[in-house]
Formats: C-alpha cells, sequence, structure tokens
C-alpha cells in the first residue's frame, strides 16, 4: 500500500467538496480552521463556485478538482470539506494515475466512502476514515475526536484504537483476524455492487456504519452484503456508529439486537460498538492499512506495513 507522507505544520493542505454543497460561511470558518491548525490552504474551485442543485458543481467539476489538487506538488493533504450524496458522480472522472503516482492524505467519511474505496482498490492509497472540516472540525472537535485523529494520522508502526471513556467494544463473535481495513458508509457500500466500483473484501476486515436509517433498512442492506459475499470474502467486521437508527415498529429492538441475531451464525470475529462515524466523539480509521483483530480481548490493532 502507499502511505501518505505525515503532515507537518507549515505544509500546504487543500480544502475539496467532493459531494454537496456548504455556506460560503462554513468554507470561511472550515479554511481558518485548518490553517489555525498550521496550515498553509488552497481551497478547490468547486468549493466556493458552483453550486448545482444539491450537488457542489457538477461530477466533473469537482472531480478535476480532485485530480488538480493530488497533482500539486505543493499539497501534502486533501480535507473533504462534508458529505453529501453524489460522490458517485466523481470517480468516472477521476484520474487514478494521478491519484497513485501522488499519495497524499486524504480525509472525510459518510458519502465519501466512494472515493476511499476507490482510491485504496485502484491506487493502494491508505485513506482515512475521519472527521470532515465543515461537519465536524468547526464546531463538534472535541478532544477525544481530535486526538484520535492526529493518534492515527501521525502514528508510527502501530496503534492501538480506542473508544471514548466508559463506552466499551462489544464481542458478536469471539476470534482472532488480521487484514487490511476497508469499508465506510454501509449505504454507499451496498448502492456501489454491481459496479465498477465495487467493494472487494476479501481477505480484509469489512468496517460499516450509517446514520438516519431505520432498523429494517439496515437489516436490508446487510442482507445485499450477505448474498452478494461480502461478509463470506472478508476476515472480520467492525460495526460502527449507526446514529439515529431506530426501530420504529419496536423501539426494544434497535441495531445491537439486529447485529447479534444476523451474526450469531457467523463463523468469524466481529466486533460491535466502534464509534466511528457520525456520531460525537469520534474515531478516525486509517482504510486500507493491516488491522488485527481480536474480538477475543476486544483489541483492534493498526499495523503500518
Amino acid at each position: 500500500m502507499n502511505f501518505p507522507e505525515k503532515l507537518k505544520k507549515g505544509d500546504t493542505v487543500a480544502l475539496v467538496a467532493p459531494s454537496s454543497p456548504t455556506s460560503r460561511e462554513k468554507v470561511d470558518l472550515s479554511e481558518q480552521f485548518l490553517r489555525d491548525m498550521g496550515y498553509q490552504v488552497v481551497v478547490a474551485d468547486s468549493v466556493y463556485k458552483t453550486r448545482h442543485g444539491y450537488q457542489s458543481g457538477p461530477g466533473k467539476d469537482r472531480a478535476e478538482d480532485i485530480n488538480r489538487v493530488f497533482a500539486d506538488p505543493q499539497v501534502k493533504g486533501v480535507f473533504c470539506i462534508g458529505g453529501g450524496s453524489t460522490s458517485s458522480h466523481v470517480l468516472p472522472h477521476i484520474d487514478i494515475d494521478v491519484v497513485r503516482a501522488h499519495p497524499k492524505v486524504f480525509v472525510g467519511y459518510s458519502d465519501v466512502t466512494n472515493l476511499h474505496i476507490y482510491f485504496q482498490q485502484e491506487a493502494d492509497l491508505v485513506t482515512f476514515h475521519g472527521p470532515m472540516v465543515a461537519t465536524n472540525m468547526i464546531k463538534d472537535y472535541d478532544d477525544f475526536s481530535r486526538k484520535a485523529f492526529e493518534d492515527v494520522l501521525f502514528m508510527d508502526q502501530e496503534h492501538t484504537l480506542e473508544n471514548p471513556p466508559g463506552v466499551p467494544f462489544v464481542c458478536v463473535r469471539p476470534g482472532k483476524a488480521q487484514g487490511r481495513l476497508t469499508g465506510g458508509n454501509l449505504a454507499l457500500v451496498t448502492s456501489m455492487i454491481g459496479t465498477p466500483y465495487e467493494i472487494d473484501t476479501k481477505s480484509k476486515v469489512l468496517f460499516v456504519e450509517d446514520t438516519n436509517e431505520n432498523i429494517s433498512r439496515v437489516d436490508r442492506m446487510l442482507h445485499q452484503l450477505k448474498y452478494s459475499g461480502k461478509f463470506d470474502d472478508a476476515l472480520a467486521v467492525l460495526i460502527g456508529d449507526f446514529k439515529n437508527c431506530e426501530n420504529q415498529a419496536d423501539k426494544s429492538y434497535g441495531l445491537h439486537e439486529l447485529i447479534a441475531d444476523f451474526f450469531k451464525d457467523y463463523d468469524k470475529p466481529v466486533i460491535d460498538n466502534v464509534q466511528a462515524g457520525h456520531c460525537v466523539p469520534t474515531s478516525t480509521l486509517p482504510l486500507g492499512m493491516q488491522c488485527r483483530v481480536d474480538a477475543d480481548t476486544l483489541t483492534i490493532t493498526f499495523l503500518k506495513r
């Protein structure tokens, strides 16, 4: 895998909008936030200049922004300003050869899942499932989330994932496994099955999270992954946060009950209640990095090798 160089004070980072637009006020606050972190900042054109319905400009324009900042030798990191619902429009226009040739820190989550998977599978790039600037950093960047982000971003050879104090991991299925970490938002992962951008879970650790989905919809998406062989191919499963995912028909049967039922006959390790996703506080996960899962001791370790 291609490990991006660690960011350091004074480096130039780019702010991109691969999905939905945001307000000018939030863009300005986001830019200032990154400057306050010690970075020089360039803002991609589509972040400021275009607003196309619920998109931050046409997909081709957003992709050209991403291609441009990856090709720019002065840019050392790429931060997504927010998520949305149209990152799939960007994928056919990404110059994956440029991304592969210029590995850089790339940070985001939610709708950015499409790009994480594409960059991992086609450019061998380790990317970071972590807080976005306008969505998280300028308003909900608590001490735990900040430290969790920096611990992974600046890790040396090994890092053990931790939940916030008082929030334990939950063993759903016992066992140990190790493989490269992949995944992200459950709805995005399932929506790309059957396309050229479909997730490959073979010999990998699969992580999923989501938000604002009824439990019955989560159930349906899990079965789509099951029937498409994604759980059979995976070596282990990590269940992240499922914010505002409730069961309107039966309040007593929620996400954790569903996970316990769904994986009851699964013969590989499964850990639930990983605080990563749309939650606050949130952890940052290095997608593409080796991940050692020990569900018996409830230990998740990232290995930079």
